[in-house]
């Protein structure tokens, strides 16, 4: 058993206002004067060819107080808004969405406990609820730096910047192998697998809707259309990020390490049909890989990331590879030893494999960092 420090990390963590009618007219008109501001600090940097926001500032402060009438810091947070994004891009004048996100600091954003915020408008402070999912943790305490309300699907969030991490975690000298395939969102080196039975379901149902709308053309299909689209998103993320904290559950439980594929979504060398094929397109694997890897730092498990070439092809008894071994997309037969056993399960015996070899070089850099 070893020890690891895990450093900070930072995440962002979306939080829903959940503001009355009158609150929701009050945070929309603040958004839209704030944006207002910035077009005119951006119009005015961009002719005086003033980008930094000291020069920005001298330029407009005064003007932005008295035609949008925004306070002092919203203000100077609409400057530093436009400052920031000149820092990035000087070929053209910058324009901002009329509902662009809104940037608060603790001056003019405050909380008042996990479930409330007191938020500043131009009608003054207004106390609003909040929610939040379990996904990440929420600990005020560890909120740092600016805070950007955003506008979108008709609802306000919050979009937060949480410092976590910072401890000390055990671990053995194991690793848990994870194949991420078609059929199987996620098989594991202990023969566990997460079924994509129901994410199937779901993307034909939606797969079928979305043909009989883009068919239909009309205005109310095309809105019906975008809806669903977002919907369907909502369900990949959500299953994603309980798949991914399932797995970085199980790591940690049994301290080991995780080791994972250098892809962005499946070995090419896969069999697969062409119906499975088209479910690559349909899946955000990579926003898969993304989450356990976030969620195995929050956790303190170590995280080792192997070269992909020839692990669906690889025998995990004898080590010979060979394309003819893997014979369909589920059925693995070794053309030296005959060994037999479902591919994805052989593919992540040798993702876990490779990763043992490579966890020593990773956590002597995390020591030495």
């Amino acid at each position: 058993m070893y020890n690891i420090f895990v450093d900070s990390m930072y995440l962002t963590l979306k939080v829903k206002l959940n503001p009355d009618r009158e609150q929701r007219d009050k945070l929309l008109t603040t958004m839209e004067k704030f944006n207002e501001a910035c077009n005119y600090a951006s119009e005015a940097a961009w002719y005086n060819k003033k980008f930094g926001k000291t020069g920005i500032q001298k330029l407009t402060y005064y003007d932005i107080r008295q035609k949008f009438t925004l306070s002092a810091q919203l203000t100077v947070r609409a400057i530093g808004k436009v400052a920031e994004s000149y820092s990035n891009d000087r070929k053209t004048m910058h324009k901002f969405d009329r509902r662009g996100a809104v940037v608060y600091d603790q001056r003019v954003l405050s909380f008042k406990g996990n479930d409330m915020v007191s938020i500043l408008t131009l009608d003054g402070r207004e106390k609003i609820s909040i929610s939040y999912g379990d996904y990440r943790p929420f600990d005020i305490s560890k909120i740092r730096g600016q805070t950007d309300l955003i506008y979108e699907d008709n609802n306000f969030y919050l979009m937060l910047v949480m410092e976590v991490g910072e401890n000390e975690v055990e671990y053995n000298d194991d690793v848990m192998g994870i194949d991420l395939g078609v059929v199987n969102i996620a098989t594991i080196s202990d023969n566990e697998v997460y079924k994509g039975t129901k994410a199937d379901e779901i993307r034909e149902r939606y797969t079928s809707l979305k043909s009989r709308l883009q068919s239909a053309g009309t205005w109310s299909a095309k809105k019906h259309l975008k809806k669903l689209s977002k919907k369907e998103r909502r369900f990949k993320r959500d299953l994603n990020h309980r798949v991914a904290k399932q797995l970085v559950k199980r790591a940690k439980d049994t301290s080991r390490a995780i080791a994972l594929e250098n892809l962005n979504g499946f070995r090419p060398e896969a069999t697969v049909t062409k119906a499975q094929k088209d479910r690559l397109g349909k899946w955000a694997f990579s926003e898969l890989t993304d989450f356990i890897l976030y969620k195995a730092k929050l956790e303190g498990v170590p995280v080792v990331i192997i070269n992909p070439m020839y692990t669906s092809q690889q025998c995990s008894e004898c080590g010979y590879i060979d394309k003819n071994n893997r014979q369909k997309q589920s059925n693995f037969r070794c053309k030296r030893c005959g060994h037999r056993e479902n591919a994805d399960y052989n593919a992540s015996k040798n993702i876990a494999h490779r990763g043992a070899v490579s966890l020593p070089n990773v956590l002597r850099l995390a020591s030495i960092s």
